[in-house]
């Protein structure tokens, strides 16, 4: 059985903890009082919760950490500290408020500028991906690795789509599908971003690319797809994947082919 480390641990008991009232608000999704924060951008109740006590659990833990998150919860601002969590307490909103079980918990600790452990919590499957740096990825206690696929024909990859309202450039984001989708054995639009790259990180994806995300939406996402053994690039050639939350992540075998269709679409 695989012993989690300490700060594994206290993102795992945040992330149980706050799964547990959005899983209850989840059950009766009918019934969630909904604000609007953009155009096809929802904000529920249960979000703002789940920051907050995802922000308890872990400020008790570790004090001096400094906390960006999603959502805007009426707290001093710390995010400016060396060392930080960059929490996203529902990724997958939209799946959330219409009754669509695909959306989780994403949890990474930061450190001097790098991602240095992450956790996403998915409370539906109560699965649970995560890793720190330099001692692998896993889901609970499964050692993950990235899939082995070779042939794009028999690959399964993952993005995002323009949505109204949304900062992707939309012309682009076609020329990228058509440019991957006759090549590849299918396209998914799952909805959560983590989820994606955790998925990628289990075997499940083969690949996944997406751009005008937030960093809250890939910092854990990114650092247990590359424990599992995948490849992370930017979008765009010499940026910064996390800090431009704009990446492509793959298996090792397919990653120079998809990075190569992306790019040039």
């Amino acid at each position: 059985m695989v012993m989690r480390p300490a700060l594994i641990n206290v993102m795992a008991k945040a992330a149980e903890k706050a799964g547990k009232g959005l899983s209850r608000d989840f059950g009766e999704v009918e019934h969630l009082q909904v604000s609007r924060k953009g155009p096809a951008d929802f904000v529920s109740n249960a979000d703002i919760k789940a920051q907050k006590i995802l922000r308890e659990e872990l400020t008790k833990a570790r004090p001096t950490f400094g906390f960006l998150g999603e959502e805007d919860d009426g707290e001093a601002d710390t995010s400016g500290k060396a060392e930080r969590w960059i929490i996203d307490p529902l990724d997958g909103t939209t799946n959330f408020l219409h009754g669509v079980p695909h959306w989780c918990i994403s949890i990474a600790a930061e450190k001097a500028g790098e991602v240095i452990a992450g956790l996403i919590y998915n409370p539906i499957t109560d699965e649970t991906f995560w890793a720190e740096r330099g001692l692998g990825a896993y889901c609970s206690n499964k050692r993950l690795r990235v899939s082995g696929r070779k042939d794009l024909s028999e690959c399964l990859i993952a993005t995002g789509l323009p949505f109204k309202g949304s900062k992707k450039n939309d012309a682009k984001v076609m020329k990228e599908l058509a440019a991957v989708m006759p090549k590849v054995a299918g396209i998914r639009r799952a909805g959560s971003a983590a989820l994606d790259m955790a998925y990628v990180a289990a075997g499940r994806f083969d690949g996944y690319w997406e751009e005008g995300l937030g960093i809250w939406d890939i910092a854990a996402g990114y650092i247990i797809v590359k424990e599992a053994g995948g490849f992370v690039s930017p979008m765009v050639k010499g940026g910064n994947p996390v800090k431009d939350a704009a990446l492509i992540a793959t298996n090792a075998e397919i990653h120079d082919k998809i990075v190569k269709l992306v790019r040039a679409a």
